[in-house]
């Protein structure tokens, strides 16, 4: 521990830190703006100027480390006239375009100039102007605002891992930019656009949208994967108009992907904002007593096990309950909420969730990957899995697809057979599982959603067992999700009941008609070509592939239109709140699911969502510990069996299309014919 003394007052502090971070410490404010808490030091804005007792001249306190003893005056007129000089400096050659800047009202050099800049500028040179960039269609530049702090060429290359951005020229002749003029192909490109402190780097689809004091905000969570990022809905009226990320330091850091902030626009595009009823072959519209009297002529009388039920991948946890609550009275065993097929569920938590945690990869020492891409299926892991790799002696072992995750990683096999190897200890990369501390594995749904995948899940588990992953204070078996209502629907029970039918069963039995009755609830990402001779109810919000077939269609609300419980991939339970309305009659899922009940006679115990969620926390109880993690007892999990020897694959092929919402999206499919299709034509990864 260091002493020093700042501004009069005589603080301790953790040895290495810099003499910023201690004056934050010590509640000294210090203007900044190449700094940055999760990237390297820069060092080049001079922004961060103070006085130390001895020194010839002020000192940069981002990159000054500190010392016993020191003495540092961080309000004294040299400091000041410091200050002064570095913004009037800044501002040499910046564009007075604040009111139509997109950064304006959130601008780190509006506020900075306020606080500490000059009221004139001795400069009478003509500012220089610099050519904008194209880095794709999600990122607007205007590079002549630019101060040159670096912050989103640090970014790409430490956080992201794509190393396209950089500085040319020296001087005033200095420019930030592409290399080589290309798109930035990264799935997190968007977030330079958080670090931007100028407005240099804007939001291309929200370019002249909205001021931010227009905007109502709420605090809210991702459903776009499973990683449950918090996030920040930015709305007007009825219109969601972007979303940002919110500060959560064991989920998302401060990071989101590309899809969770700009797959938004979906949300008012091909939406069902009214019921529909199927007649002489076509929809047509109805009331919302028509559509349910329609159901319910149809449900009564029938025997339960001609009824089926699927949730989607988006679903809150408390349709699923209302959905589990209506087939359980219905007498129906058939219900799933695993619409890839993946054979998890059933024993202990820790079979199915992420238990190293999130946060907890960085505390890990070698890896093992098998049958995922996390870098498409949750960039924000994969984004801790590289910056526990920039840390050094850390190996990454994949079975599966050889893909570039933006960090070293060594290539063991292609499937089950080198799974095998390593299960019966045979394999090299055992010796570096063995000889591990805390060793971890990634479990992914390209392995799970298999026709053996439950005996994929006992290799691991075998695995798991052999090598020490497991023990009182670490687990490193993890299954990654790609869906965000697969965990609170595995913890709720939406699997099939004694005779019951999975997906699987449910879509073969509805295609041979030993099942009359399907109810999708936000269910599309499932062979729906096999429902065409079975009633089907569908459920959810947008015009998709479930609603092509539905004979029923109720509308629901998005995301962003309910209060709505998640639970991670890693078995985290968090809340998101309703930031808008839903469209025309769209009605949340519970209280649709609530009204059906009563329509056919089996009426559920709950009239509201307090009571509703009294009601599951009392089922499930780690559904009502908001933002707890408790670890699950280990057991065993899967079976030891033969596994198919065909390799491995990833189920996300297109990351910017993989729900409805993203596939309704301009801006994903922007996205989609500019990083995908180009990539394919190109023959690198979109």
């Amino acid at each position: 521990m260091a002493k020093l003394t700042i501004d009069g007052k005589e603080i301790q502090v953790a040895d290495g830190i810099t003499v910023l971070q201690a004056c934050e410490e010590a509640g000294v404010e210090i203007p900044r703006f190449c700094y940055h808490d999760r990237l390297s030091i820069a060092g080049n804005c001079r922004m961060c100027l103070v006085e130390m007792e001895k020194a010839p001249k002020p000192i940069a306190s981002c990159s000054m480390p500190v010392g016993d003893g020191m003495a540092i005056h961080t309000n004294t007129e040299t400091v000041k006239k410091a200050r002064n000089g570095v913004m009037e400096f800044l501002l040499i050659n910046h564009p007075l375009d604040c009111p139509i800047c997109d950064q304006g009202g959130e601008c780190d050099l509006q506020d900075q100039a306020m606080a500490y800049g000059f009221d004139h500028s001795r400069f009478s040179e003509n500012k220089r102007a610099v050519a904008d960039k194209n880095l794709g269609p999600l990122v607007e530049t205007h590079m002549t605002r630019c101060i040159h702090c670096t912050r989103c060429i640090r970014f790409s290359t430490e956080v992201a891992g794509v190393e396209v951005l950089g500085a040319t020229g020296r001087g005033e002749n200095m420019e930030v930019g592409t290399y080589v003029e290309a798109a930035i192909s990264s799935e997190l490109s968007a977030n330079i656009i958080d670090l931007c402190p100028v407005g240099a780097l804007t939001s291309k689809p929200y370019a002249f949208e909205a001021r931010p004091w227009e905007l109502s905000k709420t605090e809210s969570i991702d459903v776009m994967d499973a990683v449950g990022s918090n996030i920040r809905v930015d709305s007007r009226g009825r219109e969601v108009k972007r979303i940002l990320p919110m500060l959560n330091e064991d989920v998302n850091e401060e990071w989101i992907s590309d899809k969770t902030r700009y797959a938004c626009d979906g949300l008012a595009k091909q939406r069902l904002d009214k019921p529909y009823v199927k007649k002489g072959g076509k929809l047509h519209s109805a009331a919302w007593h028509e559509a349910l009297d329609v159901i319910g002529d149809k449900i009564r009388g029938l025997d339960g096990r001609k009824i089926a039920a699927i949730a989607g991948d988006q679903c809150d946890a408390e349709s699923m309950m209302a959905l589990k609550g209506l087939m359980d009275g219905l007498g129906s065993p058939n219900i799933d909420c695993r619409q890839d097929g993946a054979k998890l569920g059933g024993g202990s938590r820790s079979g199915y969730v992420f238990n190293t945690t999130i946060a907890g990869v960085e505390d890990a020492d070698v890896c093992l990957i098998i049958g995922s891409n996390p870098r498409l299926e949750a960039p924000i892991i994969n984004a801790r899995l590289r910056k526990r790799a920039g840390a050094g002696g850390f190996r990454v072992g994949i079975v599966g697809e050889n893909v570039d995750l933006t960090y070293r990683t060594e290539h063991l096999g292609a499937g089950p057979d080198t799974l095998k190897e390593i299960a019966d200890g045979t394999h090299p990369f055992c010796d570096v599982l063995r000889s591990a501390e805390r060793p971890m594995l990634i479990l992914g749904q390209g392995a799970l959603a298999r026709a053996d995948g439950t005996a994929v899940i006992g290799a691991a588990r075998l695995i798991a067992d052999n090598t020490g992953m497991v023990s009182a204070d670490w687990n490193g078996f993890n299954i990654l999700h790609t869906a965000a209502a697969r965990v609170s629907g595995l913890d709720l029970g939406l699997m099939p009941g004694d005779g019951g039918q999975d997906v699987v069963g449910i879509l073969d039995g509805a295609a041979s008609g030993d099942i009359e009755v399907v109810y999708l609830l936000g269910a599309d990402e499932i062979d729906v070509s096999k429902l065409t001779d079975a009633f089907v109810i569908y459920q959810g919000h947008h015009g998709d592939a479930g609603a092509h077939v539905a004979d029923v269609i109720l509308p629901g609300a998005a995301y962003t239109e309910k209060d709505g419980t998640y639970a991670n991939t890693e078995g985290r339970v968090q809340r998101g709140r309703r930031a808008t309305s839903p469209p025309g009659d769209a009605r949340e899922d519970w209280a649709i699911l609530r009204a059906l009940s009563d329509v056919l006679g089996k009426t559920l115990p709950y009239n509201n969502i307090v009571e509703l969620r009294a009601h599951m926390s009392e089922s499930v109880p780690v559904l009502g510990e908001i933002d707890t993690l408790t670890p699950s007892a280990w057991s065993d999990h899967g079976e030891i069996a033969e596994m198919d020897s065909a390799p491995f694959e990833s189920p996300v092929t297109n990351f910017y299309m993989t729900d409805p919402i993203s596939r309704a999206s301009e801006t994903m499919a922007a996205c989609t014919e500019t990083f995908v299709k180009e990539g394919q034509k190109t023959g690198t990864d979109g």
